[in-house]
């Protein structure tokens, strides 16, 4: 969630003086690009992995805390949910046995964080949404204790007025409220970085965006929210309605979301900071003293605090990221569509897919955005979080008979097949990384598009064995996350997995 922010309440001066630093921020920000100040390019990824805790039944345990307490490492941090932890990997090269070393390091790190977990009768469990919360599990006395979440969920129920309501209908239709943003909690993702060069950054956007669709075909790994079958990843409605500020009337007149796909393909990563500006009121109006223009003007790179902070309340599935390291700013795109899990191996499968389709679409001398309305780009990742690796999707292509110019419509397993996955090899040989860990991970893409499996379709299933086996809803889900978990513990991708429960 970012940067620890210590504060109270806002009065009606801050959000002037809060808007005022945010336009200096952007005017910083266009000074650095238009200077040509930024980081030379290190082809530098990043990984973090939101977590849940659950006890050996699988039911959520509201123990971070003490679970961070007994894990003592940097690593790992707190999440909104007190059930909620993130595990952060340092920034790697993207070259090599990258891939590899980072299964061991996250399976390092893993095994020892449930040990750690299991000192206080917890489990680290990898999943888009766990199966078996409940609505009374998600309140607003299980958010984790930090200025931070309180402050947000003050400022988001405040922006709305009135109660959260999700609405989400599916394979079944759920519907109920909450008094806070606790349910955001339930959904737990995996976030890619990669640092890039300004005059990179639309590219590696654009083509990220692009993607996102495909990337939750594959990926999906949330089908259940509170006893119900929804979309296979109910993760991103979820999260959608849980942070929505928007009274129902500012929807209906078409007012932009928080949590946003977004509209347009862009030119710059200002457009974004500066979207993120005009649409997006301030949530939390914490000034900094600095003065970024003053600093620019001596010499110096600004923190641009305000723009940072204001830019980690806008939810885009695809985020900018500007930082400043050892003195030098960067810019990096966050690629946030993933749910967490099944497996290590599943992560770093779906990490190179990313990585390898992102860097060939960003070299294409006729990029995909330029011949792919964004509309369906938007359509897609809609399609693709209803129907999981079951989707069929929009995509260039001249050869096939298509709604417009270009385009046709295919099961993304078949995409991903035939058109995706020689690409994403092509871009991991463009980024150096070794052949072995290459073909390997791609490997597990082309199986689970093979079998048609994937953590969501595996769940789905699994579940309505244990309904057909006479177990009730409610038994049925913890037998679903009791095999899951002892699956995960096998270690096998989730293509490989035996039928549960």
């Amino acid at each position: 969630m970012g940067e620890k922010v210590v504060a109270d309440r806002f009065d009606l001066s801050d959000r002037q003086r809060y808007r005022r630093k945010l336009r200096e921020c952007l005017g910083g920000l266009a000074q650095l690009l238009e200077e040509k100040r930024f980081d030379r390019p290190r082809n530098l990824m990043g990984l973090e992995i939101e977590l849940n805790l659950a006890d050996a039944g699988g039911q959520p345990l509201m123990v971070n805390a003490e679970v961070l307490r007994h894990i003592a490492s940097r690593d790992f941090q707190t999440e909104l949910g007190q059930f909620n932890l993130e595990v952060n990997i340092v920034p790697h090269a993207l070259s090599g046995r990258v891939l590899d070393q980072l299964a061991e390091e996250l399976r390092t790190g893993l095994s020892y964080a449930d040990r750690q977990a299991r000192e206080v009768k917890a489990r680290i469990v990898m999943i888009g949404i766990l199966p078996t919360l409940t609505t009374d599990d998600l309140t607003l006395a299980s958010l984790t204790e930090v200025d931070r979440y309180t402050l947000l969920n003050d400022q988001i129920m405040a922006s709305r007025g009135e109660e959260v309501v999700l609405d989400i209908a599916g394979v079944e239709h759920l519907t109920c409220t909450s008094e806070s943003i606790a349910p955001e909690a339930a959904c737990t993702s995996v976030q890619l970085h990669l640092q890039v060069t300004p005059g990179r950054f639309a590219d590696v956007w654009n083509a990220a965006q692009a993607v996102s669709g495909v990337q939750i075909a594959l990926g999906a790994n949330s089908p259940f929210l509170f006893g119900r079958e929804l979309w296979r990843e109910s993760r991103v409605p979820l999260f959608l309605q849980a942070t929505d500020t928007r009274p129902p009337e500012l929807s209906a007149q078409g007012v932009r979301p928080r949590t946003w796909f977004g509209e347009r393909w862009i030119d710059s990563a200002y457009d974004l900071f500066e979207e993120n500006l005009r649409y997006f009121p301030s949530l939390l109006p914490i000034c900094d003293e600095e003065d970024p223009l003053r600093v620019l003007a001596a010499g110096g790179t600004p923190a641009l605090s305000e723009l940072t902070l204001h830019n980690g309340t806008v939810y885009r599935w695809n985020r900018p990221v500007y930082g400043v390291m050892d003195g030098a700013p960067h810019l990096r795109v966050e690629n946030r569509v993933l749910p967490a899990g099944p497996t290590v191996t599943d992560v770093l499968a779906n990490t190179a897919f990313y990585y390898g389709l992102v860097r060939a679409l960003a070299d294409e001398q006729r990029p995909v955005w330029t011949r792919m309305p964004f509309e369906d780009a938007a359509r897609n990742f809609d399609a693709a979080c209803r129907h999981g690796i079951d989707a069929e999707l929009w995509w260039p292509c001249s050869s096939r008979a298509s709604r417009g110019p270009g385009m046709v419509r295919m099961p993304a397993t078949r995409l991903v097949r035939e058109e995706l996955l020689p690409l994403a090899a092509a871009g991991l040989d463009a980024w150096g990384v070794e052949p072995t860990d290459r073909d390997y991970y791609l490997s597990v893409i082309e199986e689970r598009c093979r079998l048609r499996v994937n953590g969501a379709s595996w769940q789905v299933g699994a579940y309505r064995r244990a309904l057909e086996g006479g177990l009730d809803r409610e038994k049925a889900l913890a037998a679903v996350m009791r095999a899951y978990c002892e699956r995960v513990a096998e270690g096998g991708p989730v293509h490989t997995w035996a039928e549960g429960p």
